[in-house]
């Protein structure tokens, strides 16, 4: 103005006009004049307008008064991060019919007036997770008709004055990815259309509007390696003494049980001591009245039984056990019947017997032998319809089926599983009140089996290659079964509640399995498995919210 009003007392009249106007187009930035923005090539502008036609690129600078801008059949690939720094007054915003498939982090930063923003019609495959951040004014959204399958979790997170959501025309998968949003929607002011799950099987074709969070299962679980150890191992056994919680290991080849015990404080497994002995085949530990004793089964120079002196702060024999009835020992079971202490010992051998020892206050004594010449492989205790029962199984018969006699106090035969020849081990588990056991063989089919309330029924079969495990094993809520191999990987199984079977779940690399154990400490649960041979392992066990 005071470069128009010097024009006028000066009475340049053949200038005037076109200074004035050069003048009204200047600004003072930082002590310089600058000319405003004209009108990009490509675009068309109008008061407040902008359209922009098959350019190549975002253009920089739009005339300040410039409140919407559009973007038709454009060519460029990616909005990306500060597109539109330089139009900070934007209200309205569209995109539609170009060829860009990617919205980059922070694509609209700087917009903190903008309240529509259409983007329709484009090849849109990919979103940013924080690609609208920033828009707090942001009322309209349009994302439709575009290539979506899946939209970032908390993509329209700080966008509080959202009121419509338009997500139509896309090919939404409905799974654990997606999740989030079902949670959002029951939480937000905003409306949705109408839109269909394009997939999982389980919600294809369903209305995402219908669908609650508890539509989806999104929680896995995975044995994630934690530990290894340095030594071979045949069995193993968790166990807690004095409120500490220990594991211990038979290693036939280095002749010891070796106990470990958790440190709370380095967060792993310790060495804690060792029993000396010859070709150990199991270690088995047994708390009595707050006493510790260990059964140490072998091969060779007779088993034995162990206590723990806690002034002495070691093991001591107190027991040797006949070894004209346990000559090759391959199991031991611990139980309690009417609050009196047993272990039974499956013996392999053709001159042994499987036998059921008794604690009686002092030391253990044999209470029966069950029977002789069978070459028991391994010994089950288990309650069938609440009375004890043992399930032997034999390399020379089926699996047989022992019931306690409360009268006798002794075990009587009840029956055999028919079908189920070859059977190196029998474990079982519960699943909401029903009785399942693992059948392991080593060549051809393991088997699971429920329980009907009068005898044991085939489930599910699982091909064995070399199996001498197959053990089920319960962490929390998840119930699984592992299938060892001395040939190919270990199998994990999970249990599907729906399907009323196991799924396969993973894979763990362990040379020649022999057994499992669970052991929960300092809220964290572990899996321990011995390896015949190779290096015994520890694993540890993880949930995974796959909507996350």
């Amino acid at each position: 103005m005071f470069l128009c009003a010097s024009l006028r007392a000066s009475g340049w009249r053949g200038w005037r006009l076109l200074l004035c106007v050069a003048a009204a187009s200047l600004v003072l930035i930082d002590g310089r004049r600058v000319k405003q923005p004209r009108c990009p090539a490509g675009c068309t502008c109008t008061k407040d307008n902008a359209l922009c036609e098959d350019v190549r690129s975002v253009p920089h600078a739009f005339p300040s008064d410039v409140l919407s801008l559009s973007f038709v059949k454009s060519g460029f690939s990616e909005i990306t991060g500060g597109s539109f720094v330089h139009t900070p007054h934007l209200q309205l915003l569209l995109f539609t019919a170009n060829t860009f498939d990617i919205i980059d982090e922070d694509a609209f930063a700087g917009l903190h007036h903008l309240e529509y923003l259409f983007i329709e019609n484009n090849r849109i495959a990919s979103i940013s997770p924080n690609a609208f951040r920033g828009l707090k004014a942001l009322i309209h959204l349009s994302l439709a008709y575009n290539n979506l399958d899946t939209l970032p979790r908390d993509v329209f997170k700080g966008m509080d004055a959202l009121s419509k959501v338009d997500l139509r025309g896309n090919n939404l998968v409905c799974d654990c990815k997606l999740k989030w949003l079902v949670e959002w929607m029951h939480q937000t002011n905003a409306t949705l259309d109408q839109i269909h799950c394009s997939g999982p099987p389980i919600h294809q074709g369903r209305k995402i509007n219908d669908l609650l969070p508890h539509s989806f299962d999104c929680i896995t679980t995975e044995f994630a390696s934690y530990q290894p150890l340095k030594f071979e191992s045949i069995s193993v056994e968790a166990f807690t003494f004095d409120n500490e919680q220990y594991v211990v290991f038979a290693q036939p080849f280095a002749g010891t049980c070796s106990f470990l015990e958790w440190d709370h404080v380095e967060m792993t497994f310790r060495t804690y001591d060792t029993i000396e002995s010859t070709s150990t085949v199991v270690c088995k530990p047994m708390v009595i009245d707050h006493h510790l004793f260990v059964i140490v089964a072998q091969l060779f120079g007779g088993s034995h039984i162990y206590k723990r002196d806690s002034s002495a702060n070691k093991f001591i024999k107190i027991q040797d056990i006949d070894i004209l009835k346990i000559r090759k020992p391959n199991d031991i079971e611990t139980f309690v019947i009417n609050g009196e202490s047993f272990f039974v010992i499956a013996d392999s051998s053709k001159a042994g017997s499987t036998t059921v020892y008794k604690w009686n206050g002092n030391g253990f004594y044999t209470h029966q032998s069950l029977h002789p010449w069978y070459r028991d492989t391994d010994v089950e205790y288990l309650e069938i319809s609440n009375k004890p029962h043992l399930i032997l199984s034999s390399s020379s018969q089926r699996p047989v089926v022992y019931q306690w006699n409360r009268s006798q106090k002794k075990f009587d035969r009840r029956t055999d599983i028919p079908d189920m020849e070859d059977v190196f081990s029998v474990k079982h588990f519960w699943v909401k009140g029903d009785l399942f056991i693992c059948l392991t063989r080593f060549i051809g089919d393991s088997r699971v089996m429920r329980w009907d309330g009068a005898m044991f029924r085939e489930v599910q079969t699982f091909p064995s290659r070399g199996s001498m495990v197959f053990q089920p094993v319960s962490v929390s809520n998840w119930q699984y079964a592992i299938l060892g191999s001395d040939y190919s990987l270990t199998q994990v199984y999970q249990w599907d509640t729906k399907r009323g079977q196991f799924i396969p779940s993973q894979e763990l690399n362990i040379q020649a399995p022999r057994s499992f154990s669970v052991v929960s400490v300092d809220n964290r649960v572990f899996l321990l498995a011995s390896s015949f041979k190779g290096k015994s392992q520890i694993f540890e066990h993880h949930e995974i919210d796959l909507s996350d």
